[in-house]
């Protein structure tokens, strides 16, 4: 008798195990879709060339960021994830090279004002006003991160939640590819 009490309670546990083992499987299953649904129709290759006037003043033009990576930051202010991140992307700005694009944030006086409520004072930002810049990637979707290498090239892109450790890896491995 309690040889059967051992074997049925060995086949649950079986069934608990293959059960779990089912449920991880979709769930990553679920998060793979998910990841390759936000990354459809995002920039692969070469990054396009732009040159666009930063809040600053200054003129961005990419060819002129060769040599080292670079972080090209999508974000939106109406974005409540792009906001939680705004303490990576000034960290990732002391070490790395950073260019943020302001996605449909307004205007650059609004765009400026959101800046400064936040006390962001030292990011290099672009504002995409029209979506065309934004357009030129592919992107669907903020936060939106490209890394590219010194020679301009796509290393990773990201779309979504990203970690600061998770980026300054990339930057460090897409300055380590050229």
């Amino acid at each position: 008798m309690e040889t059967r009490t051992l074997g049925n309670a060995k086949q649950p546990s079986k069934r608990r195990w293959l059960r779990w083992l089912v449920e991880i499987v979709v769930i990553v299953a679920l998060i793979g879709g998910v990841r390759a649904w936000q990354h459809r129709g995002m920039l692969e290759g070469e990054a396009p060339d732009f040159e666009r006037t930063a809040l600053n003043g200054e003129v961005i033009h990419l060819d002129n960021y060769r040599g080292k990576p670079v972080l090209l930051h999508f974000w939106a202010s109406w974005c409540p994830i792009c906001e939680l991140g705004q303490g990576t992307i000034t960290g990732l700005g002391k070490d790395w090279k950073v260019i943020t694009v302001a996605f449909q944030s307004g205007g650059k006086e609004e765009v400026q004002r959101y800046m400064e409520r936040k006390g962001i004072t030292d990011w290099v930002t672009i504002v995409d006003e029209d979506g065309s810049l934004t357009g030129k990637y592919g992107i669907h979707a903020v936060p939106t991160d490209y890394i590219l290498d010194g020679e301009g090239t796509i290393q990773f892109r990201e779309s979504g939640v990203t970690t600061g450790w998770g980026l300054r890896l990339r930057l460090w491995l897409a300055g380590w590819l050229v």
